[in-house]
C-alpha cells in the first residue's frame, strides 16, 4: 500500500518514524521457551542488551523465594517464568510472574526426590501450545495449562517402560516436536519414546537403553529427520518417524554420567562429556548414519554444555573455559574464567556463571579470553548448576529456592 503525503509534512513523519524504529527495534524482546532457549543451543534471540555491567552488576529487580529445592532452569514466555522445585514431600511444576517475580501457581509432580548432590527437580520445562511439559527427577512426565496450571495428563516414565532411576536423578528437558514429546525413560522395554503431546497415548518406542542426562536436539540433514541425545551409553541417532536407532557412538560417553546437550549445525554433531573422556565431530551421512571426523579430549563437558560461535566452540572443559575450533578439534585457548559453570549466548556476548555464583560478561574471540565484566550474587550450601536464562531484556538466575532477576536492557 502506498500513502501520499504533502512533501514536508511526508519528511517530518518519515524522520519520526525513523527516530521511533531506531528507539524501539533494539528493545525488542524474545522468548526462551525451553532447554537452552528457542533452538536449544544456549543463544538468546535478545537485542539491546547492555555491552557492559556497572560495578556491582546490572540492576537487580527483584529476588524471589519460593521455588523449593531443585536445579531446574527456566521456559520464559508471554511474561510468565516457569520451572520447577521440591518442598514438604512434593515436585512441583510452579509458574512466576517475569515482572515483579509473584509466583502464579504451582502443581504437584510426584513425591520428593533425595540426593547427596542435592534434592527435587533437575530438568528445565518445556512450553508448546499454551502447555507446560516437565519430567520429575524421579521420572514423573506432566503436561499442564501454562496459563493455570491445571494438570492435564501425566504419565509414570520409569514405570511403563521398565526403567529404574539413575545415580542423580532424572534430569532431561523433553523435546517437543510437532504433536509429539519425546523423553528417555532409560527401560528395558525402552530407551527412548514419542508420546502424543495431547494425552501421553504412546506414538512410537525405540530399543533398550539406559537413560543418560542429556536431552535431546533435532537434525535434519544426511537425508533424514533424526533426534540425538546422549544416552547413558553414549551418543545416539533415532530416526523422528518411528525411533529406529540409526547410529550410536559410545566413544564419546562414560559410564558414569553424560550430561552434555548435543550441538548440531549442519550435517556436523558435536558430542561431549567429562570423567576423563572427551568430545567428538560427527558427520551425518545420508541415509541416516554418522560417522567420526575427529576426537580430542580437549573439551570435555562435565554437567554444562557448549555454545557454538563463528566457528568456535566455548564450553567448560572440566573446570576450564575452553576455546575449540569446532571442524579441527583444535583448542586455541583456555582460562580459568569465573570458575567451572555454565555458559549462554546472546547478542554477541557470552555469559558464564560459576557454580559459586559468579557472573561474567565475556567477548568471544579465538584470539583470547576477553572478559568485559562480573559480578557475584553468592551461594548457598548447594553449587550453582541452573542454567541461566536470557528473556524480555532480563537475566534470570537461580540458587536453589531463590530466583535473582537482573535488568540487563542498554
Amino acid at each position: 500500500m502506498t500513502i501520499a503525503l504533502p512533501y514536508t509534512r511526508g519528511i517530518v513523519r518519515a524522520n519520526l518514524l525513523l527516530l521511533f524504529l531506531g528507539t524501539v527495534l533494539p528493545l525488542l524482546s524474545a522468548d526462551w521457551p525451553q532447554w537452552r532457549g528457542p533452538n536449544r543451543d544456549g543463544h538468546s534471540t535478545e537485542t539491546g542488551l547492555l555491552r557492559s555491567w556497572p560495578d556491582g552488576g546490572p540492576p537487580q529487580v527483584w529476588k524471589a523465594s519460593g521455588l523449593g529445592a531443585g536445579f531446574a532452569s527456566f521456559a520464559v514466555a508471554d511474561g510468565r517464568i516457569y520451572t520447577q522445585g521440591q518442598r514438604d514431600g512434593r515436585q512441583y511444576v510452579m509458574s512466576f510472574d517475569l515482572a515483579t517475580g509473584e509466583k502464579l501457581w504451582e502443581t504437584a509432580n510426584g513425591g520428593s526426590y533425595s540426593n547427596s548432590r542435592g534434592d527435587g527437580p533437575r530438568g528445565a520445562p518445556t512450553l508448546d501450545g499454551g502447555q507446560i511439559y516437565a519430567v520429575s527427577a524421579n521420572g514423573n512426565l506432566i503436561a499442564v495449562e501454562a496459563a493455570t496450571g491445571k494438570r492435564l495428563w501425566s504419565v509414570d516414565l520409569l514405570g511403563r517402560y521398565g526403567g529404574s532411576n539413575i545415580r542423580w536423578g532424572l534430569s532431561e528437558s523433553p523435546l517437543v516436536d510437532g504433536n509429539r514429546v519425546i523423553v528417555t525413560p532409560g527401560g528395558s522395554k525402552a530407551g527412548i519414546v514419542a508420546l502424543n503431546k495431547t494425552n501421553g497415548d504412546e506414538v512410537w518406542t525405540s530399543e533398550p537403553d539406559r537413560a543418560g542426562y542429556s536431552s535431546f536436539v533435532v537434525a535434519r540433514e544426511g537425508g533424514v529427520k533424526q533426534y540425538i541425545t546422549l544416552t547413558g551409553t553414549g551418543g545416539a541417532g533415532v530416526r523422528a518417524d518411528d525411533g529406529k536407532v540409526l547410529w550410536r557412538y559410545p566413544k564419546a560417553g562414560n559410564r558414569t554420567a553424560n550430561v552434555a546437550t548435543p550441538i548440531v549445525s549442519g550435517s556436523h554433531v558435536f558430542l561431549s562429556s567429562d570423567y576423563g573422556t572427551g568430545g567428538a565431530l560427527l558427520r551425518l551421512v545420508p541415509g541416516g548414519g554418522a560417522e567420526e571426523v575427529y576426537f580430542t579430549r580437549e573439551m570435555r563437558n562435565h554437567y554444562s554444555s557448549c555454545v557454538l560461535v563463528g566457528g568456535y566452540l566455548y564450553g567448560f572443559s572440566s573446570r576450564i573455559f575452553t576455546a575449540l575450533n569446532f571442524m579441527t578439534g583444535e583448542a586455541v585457548w583456555k582460562d580459568r574464567s569465573v570458575g567451572k559453570g555454565q555458559v549462554i549466548y546472546a547478542e554477541g556476548l557470552l555469559y558464564v556463571q560459576s557454580e559459586d555464583g559468579i557472573v561474567g560478561l565475556v567477548e568471544p574471540s579465538p584470539e583470547a579470553y576477553k572478559e568485559i565484566s562480573r559480578f557475584e550474587v553468592g551461594r548457598g550450601s548447594e553449587p550453582i548448576w541452573t542454567l541461566p536464562v536470557i528473556a524480555d531484556g532480563k537475566l534470570l538466575l537461580r540458587d536453589q529456592d531463590t530466583l535473582y532477576c537482573f535488568d540487563i536492557r542498554r
